[in-house]
């Protein structure tokens, strides 16, 4: 069982990886141009009470590809499952804080998970082309969704954190490309929270 299972994870990591790898783009220059970026949610702080690279370097990734003309409006997708945490709501401050207008920006509180992210803003912000602002390592992931729900997704990898930054983020990364596979394929599951559609202006 133990065996099966590591070959599992290993079939479902080649899958997502090699089925997207060429729809991440590093350098910038080569990148397309949409009309909207889907920013994926994480927490303004780490663990330990730290700034998140991860953050930070999203809204610098997401500030760069709006002021350059790459996008020309932001869907900050991410968790609002709990009164005290907001994820959406800091993106948008940290974005304003960048310079980029509030009529720029969407913000969506049900992005619970990576899966609910994508697919919600197909389904509830009507987009079939997104740019994905993320790392590197969850570009494929999050491109993985967007392909099986026929969009024309490409992904742009934010800034990269040193290794040690968050190790258990990488690591949980590994699995979570499983639960793709399986939300997809085997449960064809839903976002949490779908809801009337909401009309972007840009």
């Amino acid at each position: 069982m133990v065996v099966l299972l590591l070959v599992c994870i290993v079939a479902c990591n080649f899958w997502v990886y090699f089925s997207t790898r060429n729809q991440v783009y590093t350098n910038f220059n080569k990148l397309p141009v949409n009309d909207v970026a889907l920013v994926l949610g994480t927490s303004k702080y780490s663990r330990s009470g730290n700034a998140n690279l991860f953050f930070k370097y999203r809204m610098e990734a997401a500030k760069k590809l709006y002021f350059t003309r790459k996008v020309k409006h932001i869907i900050a997708s991410g968790d609002n499952s709990r009164s005290y945490y907001n994820e959406p709501q800091d993106m948008k401050k940290a974005l304003i804080k960048r310079g980029i207008p509030l009529t720029s920006i969407s913000l969506d509180y049900a992005g619970f998970r990576t899966f609910d992210s994508v697919v919600r803003s197909k389904k509830i912000f009507g987009q079939n082309r997104v740019t994905i602002i993320t790392q590197n390592f969850h570009c494929y992931r999050a491109l993985f969704i967007a392909n099986y729900y026929g969009m024309n997704a490409v992904a742009y990898a934010a800034g990269g954190v040193p290794d040690g930054h968050s190790p258990y983020t990488r690591f949980r990364e590994y699995i979570a490309r499983c639960k793709a596979v399986l939300d997809l394929y085997i449960l064809r599951n839903n976002p949490k929270f779908l809801g009337d559609p909401i009309k972007i202006h840009y």
